[in-house]
């Protein structure tokens, strides 16, 4: 998005882009990237029909097909494409617990691309499942996207203060548009680290990438060590910053080789340098299975990539 409009005018004309969705029971699931490509390819060249086609499918439009507000708030948010008489939108919009997120648009080829699908709804379940209710004074959610994290989490632990940490301007401007629909109050920290965070931090919950990714993009690369370094440098971030008694809820994807998971093996390690204890349990045993066709996961002998997640505690 360029600067021709306002920061306060794009998010308005997203919250009530998301209003108006709302209002009209709109709900899409979104699923894989690769499950997305195969529903297209049934579909042909056809253009949307109907909202879930536009704002959950990501297919082109008829200028005709969406009702005027609806157009407005894409043409103010800057995110309406037209092309050879068709428009395209340029966001998604999901579903999860009753609340409505924006993201980007399929494909999501470009480095900015805010992601959301499967590990977005299995990340929210492992917090329902790990968060206890307790007061803490600042939970962080890490490399923040959408939000999706910090908003669900906000309404599991009783927080002073909900503060997401992200470095793509695109998520923050996402992220602060779904923030207010659900009602959230938090604060958004454009950062890569915990550094810019000022205060106490007593809970950080975290989905980072793990995908080898051949384009870099910063959603989806995890980094060397087959996709690991991203998640255990931000657990080791968090390590340090945590209060005493504080916690680090770690939702990510782990490659297995030879039967031995990698991440595992790296927290368990900082976690006893850091006085830290681990709780790590698998989540699911094979996700994104069409990856290890690639050389450098057959190359290095990797035989699955699981989801995981930790929970970490300062001691």
């Amino acid at each position: 998005m360029d600067d021709g409009t306002s920061r306060d005018d794009r998010h308005q004309a997203l919250v009530a882009l998301l209003k108006t969705l709302d209002d009209v029971g709109y709900s899409f699931t979104a699923i894989t990237p690769a499950s997305h490509a195969r529903i297209l390819g049934r579909r042909g060249n056809e253009p949307a029909r109907d909202l879930r086609d536009v704002f959950g499918w990501s297919l082109p439009f008829k200028p005709d097909l969406l009702p005027e507000p609806i157009h407005r708030c894409l043409q103010e948010a800057e995110l309406l494409e037209e092309d050879g008489g068709l428009c395209r939108s340029r966001v998604r919009v999901a579903e999860l617990g009753g609340r409505l997120f924006l993201h980007s648009a399929f494909p999501t080829t470009e480095d900015n691309s805010v992601f959301f699908g499967p590990d977005t709804y299995r990340f929210v379940r492992f917090l329902e499942q790990t968060l206890d209710g307790r007061a803490v004074r600042q939970l962080v959610d890490m490399g923040a996207g959408s939000g999706v994290g910090g908003v669900s989490a906000s309404a599991l632990v009783e927080a002073e203060q909900v503060t997401l940490v992200d470095t793509n301007p695109l998520a923050n401007v996402f992220a602060a548009a779904n923030a207010e629909i659900a009602g959230v109050d938090l604060s958004i920290v454009a950062a890569r680290s915990l550094e810019s965070v000022e205060g106490p931090i007593d809970c950080v919950i975290a989905n980072p990438p793990f995908i080898i990714d051949d384009l870099g993009r910063t959603y989806r690369d995890g980094g060397h060590a087959l996709g690991t370094a991203v998640a255990a440098r931000w657990a080791r971030e968090a390590m340090q910053r945590l209060e005493v008694g504080g916690t680090l809820l770690l939702y990510t994807g782990s490659p297995v080789v030879g039967g031995d998971d990698l991440l595992l093996q790296t927290l368990s390690a900082d976690a006893d340098e850091f006085d830290c204890t681990l709780r790590y349990e698998e989540i699911d045993p094979d996700i994104f299975g069409e990856e290890l066709e690639k050389p450098a996961y057959a190359d290095a002998g990797v035989e699955r990539i699981a989801a995981v997640g930790a929970l970490v505690t300062r001691s």
